[in-house]
């Protein structure tokens, strides 16, 4: 896979891509996304997953609702259902959660990686409160408890938030990104992304387990959004914890991608934002909904 994988950066490689449409209120559910045959691309016979659809492989996200409006609390909540019809109440554990929620604003701003708890009756919810008025594309990333947990799935519907978003454009490419003081370098090599993590000028070499990681790297295109999650390569105690964390990431599609950096130091979890472009495969993408693998590499 790697030698059919090339990067390309916009002037450099840095920043955040996210998102998904607009509205008010609760869920809209696109019917022009949903279906298997929008789950996913086929190249040279792999299967991969845009995360794009709310239903695959017999899995459904369902009954999502959440607030209505900006800087209003309330639940987030779905639940996932399976080939029975039934709510799924038994997930595997990857990275040290049953399920993983990512939520991002079409135009990229609003990008939130958190974990919602499960009830006894398969609903999954967290509390909420959106920022800003907007379309907002929320993906579940899990697997069921059906197998060893590596065929994980990302399914993931749309909502809208009432009032007036103005369209925030892509941000422009960057080597560096800084946040909460860190600065965060993003290289490619040989079809790897490299990350580079700095404090005051010195190399950080303590970060902190994550997730079961030093670092995780989720991409979203733009605009469709399509769904790219990958953890670093090495594992932690086994590999030196920074400054550098590499990972190898096959886009679902090519195109430009708002790529989140997360890691974890000083105690807090913090996210460096990159602008990526992925260039297009040597074959023709087909879309195909025969098996599945996640919106990207599950380790």
């Amino acid at each position: 896979m790697r030698d059919r994988l090339r990067f390309a950066a916009f002037g450099g490689g840095l920043v955040v891509l996210l998102g998904a449409a607009l509205g008010i209120g609760a869920l809209v559910g696109d019917p022009s996304e949903r279906g298997v045959e929008h789950s996913g691309v086929v190249y040279d016979g792999s299967y991969r997953s845009t995360g794009l659809s709310d239903s695959e492989s017999g899995y459904t996200l369902a009954d999502l609702s959440a607030p209505a409006s900006p800087n209003r609390a309330g639940p987030l909540s779905f639940r996932i259902t399976g080939p029975d019809g039934a709510p799924v109440t038994r997930f595997a554990v990857r990275h040290e959660k049953p399920l993983h929620l990512v939520v991002a604003r079409s135009d990229g701003a609003e990008y939130r990686h958190t974990h919602p708890a499960m009830a006894a009756d398969g609903t999954w919810s967290v509390e909420w409160t959106w920022a800003a008025p907007g379309t907002y594309r929320v993906f579940a990333d899990f697997a069921p408890e059906t197998g060893d947990g590596s065929n994980g799935l990302v399914l993931s519907r749309t909502v809208t938030v009432a009032g007036d978003a103005a369209a925030r454009p892509l941000p422009p490419a960057a080597e560096t990104a800084s946040v909460d003081g860190y600065q965060v370098r993003l290289q490619r090599d040989s079809g790897d992304l490299r990350f580079t993590v700095t404090r005051d000028g010195g190399p950080v070499t303590d970060l902190e387990p994550y997730l079961g990681a030093y670092a995780h790297l989720v991409g979203l295109h733009a605009p469709s959004l399509a769904y790219l999650h990958a953890h670093p390569q090495g594992e932690v105690g086994r590999t030196s914890p920074g400054p550098e964390v590499a990972f190898h990431a096959e886009p679902p599609v090519p195109g430009p991608y708002r790529l989140y950096f997360e890691f974890a130091h000083g105690g807090s979890v913090h996210t460096a934002e990159f602008t990526l472009e992925f260039e297009p495969l040597s074959t023709t993408p087909s879309t195909s909904g025969a098996g599945h693998h996640s919106g990207g590499e599950h380790r």
